[in-house]
């Protein structure tokens, strides 16, 4: 049994099946009436991550706005390949464009990492959804409590401490 969208709004959990995400692949689910989204990263992104810290704002996600096992440079649960995070700017509430290719195939500069741009005030955000410095968002995308269910399976809204 699958919750009903009345209940999706409203908050309760929601499962999300990654066993077709292909690396460099993004999908999004909804959760809470947000975005969602899930990235899996190459080994290449994956290696990229540290290597532009001093540009970012919040590298080791000290904030207090994502759960514990999200504080590291990947921001995921065992520095996983995947990228779970809420696709809102955490400026204003805009969604964020895919800008995933190095450089400058995507309309960004020569030394972007890859990652995501928000069109709406110009936010810029990692492969691992850090912002970097001197951007309007004043922080990291959201990492959302979650946990994996199966090698395939992410259920998105609670994590193992059993809270939503």
């Amino acid at each position: 049994l699958t919750p009903s969208e009345r209940a999706k709004a409203a908050g309760a959990s929601v499962e999300a099946d990654i066993s077709k995400l292909a690396p460099g692949e993004k999908m999004v689910v909804k959760w809470r009436g947000k975005p969602v989204w899930i990235l899996r990263r190459t080994p290449e992104m994956l290696a990229a991550l540290e290597k532009h810290n001093n540009r970012l704002s919040d590298p080791n996600s000290e904030r207090p706005q994502q759960p514990a096992y999200a504080k590291n440079t990947n921001r995921s649960i065992d520095s996983s390949e995947y990228l779970v995070v809420v696709g809102i700017c955490t400026h204003l509430g805009c969604s964020p464009s895919n800008k995933l290719k190095a450089g400058t195939e995507e309309g960004m500069s020569t030394d972007w990492p890859g990652g995501f741009f928000c069109p709406c005030h110009g936010s810029q955000f990692d492969l691992a959804g850090r912002v970097f410095k001197e951007m309007p968002a004043p922080s990291n995308l959201e990492v959302p409590k979650h946990k994996y269910l199966t090698a395939t399976t992410i259920l998105i809204g609670e994590d193992t401490t059993g809270e939503a």
